[in-house]
């Protein structure tokens, strides 16, 4: 039986797992047994920074985007077939509408895609001061409200800019809230099962940190350190929460992904791979 299935993200939130290579590797889906992960091929297109895995249930597909390559892309697992869409600046993450069509963090503006015309509609522009900056990872909140976080261009792989990034939410009505700045590399995010707790990784920290929060007005608060990755444990990036309550991480030049208790600490790592995993979504048993 399946425990780690593909990404699923909807009004509010994501439900379901999948995970994303850096690089020219391509998606993976991991399938969790009591006894081994296995890591299976499901696209074998190549992207420059595959991430932000969405499972669409209405569509019946994964999507996902290649954020230098500039693209969102659409994966059919009955056909096998992979649609995409170019967009005109790097494209961090997204999050499905409930009205239809999708919400992007792309560049330095949110905005709304539409599939049908290929068109994006600004609908905020952020970081207007800096712009060697860009979106990078994001997610809705139980309640809807779209957290997306920024960082200065790479100068190389996970090599940036010191402190130039912020995180960001989106309301629904296109209102911003800046919840606080001096980040390297916005990446990995969730709320606890109760939606009490907000979890968040700057990646170059190196830390997953622990936030209260209030889901009636998104507001953070409290922030703690609650794992601290040693250096060879890999650089944290994509994050998600399991149907138990545990933190899944994916780490970047490690090849690995670890399973977190907030209480306690690690659970389980994977076995290194020959890929830069950087992003995981929900868990399902």
């Amino acid at each position: 039986m399946k425990a780690l299935q593909m990404a699923q993200q909807s009004d509010p939130v994501s439900s379901q797992l999948s995970v994303a290579s850096r690089l020219t590797a391509p998606l993976e889906l991991v399938e969790k047994t009591m006894s081994s992960i296995k890591i299976e091929h499901v696209v074998h297109e190549k992207y420059r920074i595959g991430e932000s895995p969405v499972w669409e249930e209405k569509e019946g597909a994964l999507l996902y985007v290649d954020i230098t390559g500039q693209k969102v892309c659409r994966w059919n697992p009955q056909t096998n077939q992979v649609q995409s869409i170019a967009v005109d600046a790097p494209i961090g993450s997204l999050a499905l509408r409930k009205s239809g069509g999708y919400v992007v963090a792309v560049g330095r503006r949110f905005g709304s895609l539409s599939w049908e015309d290929h068109s994006v509609t600004t609908l905020a522009n952020i970081d207007e001061d800096k712009p060697n900056n860009r979106f990078n990872d994001g997610k809705v909140d139980p309640l809807g409200r779209f957290f997306a976080g920024t960082m200065s261009q790479e100068i190389r792989p996970a090599v940036v800019e010191r402190n130039q990034g912020s995180l960001y939410t989106l309301f629904p009505d296109h209102s911003v809230v800046k919840n606080f700045d001096q980040v390297d590399i916005s990446n990995g995010l969730d709320w606890s099962l109760d939606h009490k707790t907000f979890f968040y990784i700057d990646s170059l920290s190196y830390n997953v940190d622990a936030f209260d929060y209030d889901v009636t007005t998104a507001q953070i608060s409290n922030r703690r350190h609650m794992y601290k990755l040693e250096k060879d444990e890999g650089i944290p990036d994509g994050m998600c929460i399991d149907a138990e309550g545990k933190l899944w991480v994916a780490c970047y030049s490690a090849g690995r992904v670890i399973r977190l208790d907030p209480e306690t600490g690690p659970v389980v790592s994977t076995p290194q791979t020959e890929f830069n995993l950087i992003h995981i979504f929900r868990v399902v048993h």
